[in-house]
């Protein structure tokens, strides 16, 4: 790796390695350093945030990246966690879950959970040292977080985005990305509308289902795509490289019980800083999340989402996203939530907020209803139908569902009659 070469792309804004290696010998000379501390680091400028993380770490602090969107208040209450965290010393990255359907809680990790995947992910992508790896998700989210990791073990650069949504002019250097599917989804949209110059090659796609609408469509462009289910306090579990379901991830064994994914690999995160979450674990080193999955006959995983998420309707279950995945194969919709509003007869009702395509007439909820049926057990058919132009989503590009929730109960979305 040579001293001049870019380590870090964000607009015509670069930094070289020497920079980098220069700013990293100040801050582990300085008098305390940041040796073993957990260090809190927020800046609206996200190339600075980066270089600073970058420091942090090679000094032997943990970096703990926020999102300069945060309000005063929630960026205050989580300073102060981290100011009086008692850390291990094995301790070397922090990073936050999704916040979908809660407050972001923070994880931590030990070097080798993430570095013993570099490997496997490198080959998946077929990265290079030549490469630069574009991470239009925030820098607080642990999928950024783990790419910034990965792309300095190789030796690639990393490509931010000038603005806290895509531009088209982010991708002057990218040769690959690590995104979510709304973001793969955003970036292919405007490739297909022509004029901008990419040398895309491959994706690594998680965070959420990945369509296999958008996966054609960004293979036709030239970007070959892997797809992968993960969480922040498991890393990579299962990954997809050709749209026909998900494999084991190079490394890690599982387990179904109960129709529950249980999971043992050497990428396991240490566990939580302050109030405990989804992260559940079992003699032996297993750990699960709570995640549903069925197998089919090619020991191929499809997963079904969250065990705590699902909706007691009357005398049936339902989980929300085997209702979703089936409401979005309807022409017309772009994205659905699925979730259940408390309902005195039945337990709840299974109600949806829909995203529908952009330019086009909102459809009849009668039209819905009669698609739904055609896809849809009547137990798992929507009762109630919402509509809005744009989900709201986290700053990571996933559907933030405790919002969406208050949005329905508080009239702020319309009601489809």
């Amino acid at each position: 790796m040579t001293a001049d070469r870019v380590a870090v792309w964000c607009g015509s804004v670069s930094v070289s390695e020497s920079h980098l290696r220069e700013h990293e010998g100040r801050l582990a000379s300085t008098p305390g350093g940041a040796s073993g501390r957990l260090v809190p680091i927020v800046d609206e400028n996200r190339l600075r945030s980066l270089v600073t993380a970058w420091g942090v770490r090679a000094s032997g602090g943990i970096p703990l990246l926020g999102d300069d969107r945060w309000n005063s208040t929630h960026w205050s209450e989580l300073r102060q966690l981290a100011d009086g965290a008692v850390i291990s010393p094995d301790s070397a990255w922090a990073a936050f879950t999704s916040g979908s359907s809660a407050s972001p809680r923070v994880i931590l990790r030990t070097e080798r959970s993430w570095g013993a995947s570099f490997s496997a992910v490198t080959e998946l992508m077929e990265l290079t040292s030549a490469d630069c790896v574009y991470l239009p998700a925030p820098l607080s989210s642990s999928l950024s977080l783990f790419s910034v990791a990965h792309a300095r073990s190789v030796g690639a650069a990393v490509v931010l985005p000038k603005a806290h949504s895509f531009s088209p002019a982010d991708l002057e250097h990218a040769t690959t990305l690590h995104a979510t599917p709304h973001a793969l989804r955003t970036i292919v949209e405007a490739l297909e509308g022509g004029g901008i110059r990419h040398r895309l090659h491959s994706a690594l796609v998680g965070g959420a289902r990945l369509d296999i609408d958008v996966r054609e469509r960004a293979e036709a462009l030239g970007i070959r795509v892997v797809s992968y289910y993960g969480a922040a306090e498991l890393s990579f579990v299962a990954v997809d490289t050709d749209g026909l379901g998900h494999r084991p991830f190079p490394g890690v064994e599982l387990s179904v019980t109960d129709g529950e994914l249980w999971v043992r690999s050497p990428y396991l995160a240490s566990g939580y800083l302050g109030n405990d979450g989804a992260l559940r674990e079992s003699p032996g080193g297993w750990a699960t999340v709570g995640d549903l999955v069925e197998v089919d006959r090619a020991d191929r995983l499809h997963f079904r989402g969250r065990a705590d998420g699902a909706i007691l309707t009357a005398a049936a279950t339902v989980v929300p996203e085997e209702v979703e995945s089936a409401l979005r194969s309807i022409d017309g919709i772009e994205d659905a939530i699925v979730l259940g509003l408390a309902n005195a007869g039945v337990g709840a009702l299974v109600s949806v907020l829909i995203e529908t395509t952009s330019g086009r007439a909102v459809p009849s909820v009668r039209r819905l209803r009669e698609e739904a049926r055609s896809r849809l057990a009547p137990s798992h058919l929507p009762r109630l139908w919402y509509w809005t132009e744009q989900l709201p989503r986290t700053p990571a590009g996933k559907p933030a569902r405790a919002q969406i929730r208050r949005a329905i109960e508080n009239g702020e979305v319309t009601r489809l009659d």
